[in-house]
């Protein structure tokens, strides 16, 4: 293994960018799905030695027992929001500026992936407030929990919504902080599995910004990105080495 104070090298299958917090905001997030279970392992392991923390995003079921296995072992992990993230103790780096991101689903299907974007959040050193079954088939319910969420003075909103995908955009027009729309897997029939609610909220006449559908982790370290640099001087381009 090489270590050098950017990169961490693990074997011939991974190099790890140790130096991402401190060049762009937020941490590198190992995401296990698609990795074997040896190398997930081999590179929680390496990140322990060099005293790196971590947080992992979705592991399986076979990685989650590995993982359970070197915790037993006596490595410092913890299982979040219902075991769809993983944390290494150690340090992450949090942004220059706290603040409150608010957290909004529009059904209860929705939740899981939700407490994925309010786990990194809150590992990252953000405040979350949220509000879940919220969506415009009873639009009351959306305006009382804007009422209720408004108390905490949120900077930015991520509203995560299946189906026709309609509740970002109804907030959008509701609230002065921005909004991320987050399109979930919820539904079935014509546009199932998250593609009719992408296309809403991109197609929104509200200002909303899209991530991908389920892409909880990617809308949190957005959200965290957001703290980070607001305030900031200009970053200045990367020199080459």
């Amino acid at each position: 293994m090489s270590v050098s104070r950017r990169e961490l090298v693990v074997a011939p299958y991974a190099r790890l960018d140790r130096g991402r917090g401190r060049r762009v905001g937020v941490p590198e997030v190992i995401l296990a799905e698609g990795k074997s279970v040896e190398h997930l392992i081999g590179i929680v392991r390496s990140l322990a030695r060099a005293g790196a923390g971590a947080l992992i995003s979705r592991p399986t079921l076979a990685q989650r027992r590995a993982l359970e296995r070197e915790r037993a072992r006596g490595l410092g992990l913890r299982f979040l929001a219902g075991a769809r993230l993983v944390r290494l103790e150690g340090p992450l780096g949090t942004p220059r500026r706290r603040g409150t991101v608010a957290i909004l689903t529009a059904g209860t299907s929705d939740v899981p992936i939700a407490e994925e974007s309010r786990a990194v959040l809150e590992e990252l050193g953000v405040r979350t407030v949220t509000e879940y079954d919220v969506g415009v088939a009873g639009l009351h319910r959306l305006l009382n929990a804007v009422h209720r969420v408004e108390r905490a003075r949120p900077e930015l909103y991520l509203a995560f919504a299946g189906r026709e995908g309609a509740m970002p955009t109804v907030l959008a027009g509701l609230v002065r902080a921005p909004v991320v729309g987050v399109p979930t897997s919820i539904g079935y029939g014509r546009g199932g599995r998250g593609a009719a609610a992408l296309n809403a909220m991109l197609q929104s006449c509200a200002p909303v910004a899209v991530v991908n559908i389920d892409a909880a982790v990617p809308a949190a370290l957005f959200a965290a990105q957001w703290f980070s640099t607001r305030g900031a001087r200009p970053s200045r381009p990367p020199t080459r080495r």
